[in-house]
């Protein structure tokens, strides 16, 4: 990760193929497109690639977040029961459709964990939100246990995690519905981009008008179009979806690489005592965009991050548990509510209350854990020779 390291003659040729008719949005001018419909495109590459029977493009991961819980009936009240490790955008998402993240710990596998999810369920919950992060997966089998015994919604956030499988599904394509993001940094790029994925056709009916202002996509022209209800503009553009087109052939070959990459490197950190990894409840759907590894202790974990910035390889290592975008233990903004519209009084109580709420389990585990990002470009020499550095410097610190 992330496929902008293999952008080439592919992605030009699909977007010049945009550029040259002049119409660069995905809905109507139908005569002057010249027969070129990039969304259209990769929405069928997408349900082809990962075994999806619809797939609606957003404008962002988050914008698909918001999309899956509108057609789902997520709103106003309803509680959505997530991981306190994630990326900003999956509470921004749900508080954007008026319903209340409840954020529960994680387990090892750095995603939610199941008894944290069972001890929270209340009679206003709705959907439970598992976020795949850092390549790998949740433990979907018990999640889709619990969901099935309450009739809770499955929603997988799977931005982090393209490519991801569980037991030969594609992450994304398990719950209710899925969602990818295809942002710069994501192992398929659009530049920004995302898509809603589902297997169920009012859910894909409901989120292809809720992109377009509700328009229902089934007149003859946009004029002619009606709207059955409220939509928002989450569209994709056409030059951001053949980026898409060109990356997505590509995939299989990112895996290949992200994989053989991180069986390397995981093979020299493995030689350090003391060092565990991750906890991947499927290791053979792992993506290996992310090797994510556990040091004996927070103050190991401290010396470790200082060694490697003195030797430099600390750029593409991440100390979650210090990070502003992935972790509660920074979202200061989120626990004083400052939100720049009003927010509803069930969504304001419950942030404010995560000033008075512990994660000692979540704590004891990203206080202790550092990801390694996955290069596409790294020769096999460079990634013994990173291998090598890291056992050195790993040695040397915990010495």
């Amino acid at each position: 990760m992330p496929g902008f390291e293999f952008f080439g003659a592919e992605e030009k040729k699909e977007v010049n193929d945009v550029l040259d008719t002049g119409i660069l949005m995905r809905y109507g001018f139908d005569g002057p497109r010249k027969g070129i419909w990039k969304s259209k495109e990769l929405e069928k590459a997408i349900c082809a690639q990962f075994g999806t029977s619809y797939a609606q493009l957003t404008s962002s991961g988050t914008a698909a977040l918001t999309t899956a819980m509108a057609a789902m009936g997520i709103g106003a009240g309803d509680e959505v029961i997530m991981p306190a490790f994630t990326f900003v955008a999956s509470f921004e998402a749900v508080l954007s459709v008026g319903a209340v993240p409840i954020l529960v710990d994680i387990d090892s596998s750095l995603t939610l964990s199941p008894a944290a999810v069972k001890a929270a369920i209340t009679p206003k919950t709705k959907c439970v939100m598992p976020v795949h992060m850092c390549g790998s997966m949740a433990d979907l089998d018990a999640l889709q246990a619990i969901c099935k015994e309450h009739k809770l919604i499955l929603l997988e956030d799977a931005c982090q995690s393209i490519g991801g499988t569980y037991k030969g599904k594609a992450l994304g394509t398990i719950g209710h519905a899925g969602t990818f993001s295809f942002d710069f940094v994501k192992t398929i790029t659009c530049g920004e981009g995302g898509v809603v994925m589902t297997n169920d056709a009012e859910v894909y009916t409901k989120a292809d008008a809720y992109t377009d202002h509700g328009h229902d996509h089934l007149g003859v022209d946009r004029g002619a179009d009606l709207h059955p209800f409220l939509g928002y503009n989450f569209r994709i553009s056409e030059l951001h979806a053949a980026v898409g087109l060109a990356q997505i052939r590509k995939l299989d070959q990112f895996l290949l690489i992200q994989k053989k990459n991180q069986s390397i490197l995981k093979s020299y950190v493995a030689q350090v005592p003391g060092i565990e990894f991750r906890t991947v409840p499927d290791p053979v759907g792992d993506s290996g965009s992310f090797l994510s590894w556990f040091l004996p202790s927070q103050e190991a974990a401290d010396k470790v991050i200082l060694a490697f910035k003195e030797v430099g390889i600390l750029p593409g290592n991440f100390y979650w548990y210090a990070n502003n975008w992935h972790y509660i233990k920074k979202w200061m903004h989120l626990k004083n509510v400052q939100s720049l519209n009003q927010l509803n009084e069930a969504q304001q109580k419950a942030l404010q209350q995560l000033n008075h709420t512990t994660f000692e389990k979540s704590d004891a585990i990203m206080s202790r854990c550092i990801s390694t990002a996955i290069s596409l470009t790294w020769t096999e020499d460079q990634v013994h020779e990173k291998g090598a550095l890291f056992l050195a410097t790993l040695l040397k610190a915990l010495s």
